[in-house]
């Protein structure tokens, strides 16, 4: 898969058609998919969003070039929140992720960050394999590895989050958020959905 084709593929994964992910509303260890706001056109881009690869780090500020290559300065402040698989901080971002942020553009430019979703997807998948540390998943951008980490949780027909994952199955079709191993097919998974 080429670079462009990755971007595309992630961009359409992470954002589907909801809009943008948030790392927020069932808790620390997921995200949900929030509405794009409606006062921005169709075609148009959204002033308070950015993505992109990080292509360099200086200080606090990231240096991002968008699926478009667009070439954007994203600034993380003491009030930025930042996730990736969980809440952390800042000293776990690193040149080559991706990244999803909201904010404001400054006068100067500069997009300063209020929340950042690092490699985080949001795939809809059916379960091809089920280990005891990793799921096969089928996608059609392609079969991925999801990696069970100690914090993985499973959410059953809307019910509460549970660590508790014997109730998955081969065939059964799932949501899984997670953070994505840049340019690797592995996903590191915070929910699934089942």
């Amino acid at each position: 898969m080429t670079e462009l084709d990755r971007r595309q593929f992630l961009a359409r994964t992470a954002l589907g058609s909801a809009g943008v992910i948030a790392a927020t509303g069932l808790g620390p260890l997921a995200a949900e998919a929030v509405a794009a706001k409606g006062d921005v056109a169709p075609g148009e881009r959204d002033p308070n969003f950015a993505e992109g690869k990080i292509l360099s780090i200086d200080g606090t500020t990231l240096v991002v070039s968008s699926s478009d290559l667009l070439l954007q300065r994203i600034q993380v402040t003491a009030g930025t929140t930042i996730w990736k698989l969980h809440e952390t901080s800042f000293d776990d971002v690193r040149v080559d992720d991706r990244l999803y942020a909201r904010g404001v553009p400054a006068q100067d430019g500069t997009f300063l960050a209020e929340r950042i979703w690092v490699n985080i997807v949001n795939l809809h998948v059916a379960l091809a394999g089920i280990g005891a540390d990793r799921l096969q998943l089928d996608h059609p951008g392609g079969r991925l590895v999801g990696h069970v980490v100690p914090d993985t949780v499973a959410v059953y027909s809307l019910g509460p989050p549970t660590r508790d994952l014997s109730r998955l199955r081969v065939g059964m079709h799932a949501q899984v958020v997670g953070a994505w191993h840049p340019d690797t097919d592995d996903v590191d998974l915070a929910t699934i959905y089942a």
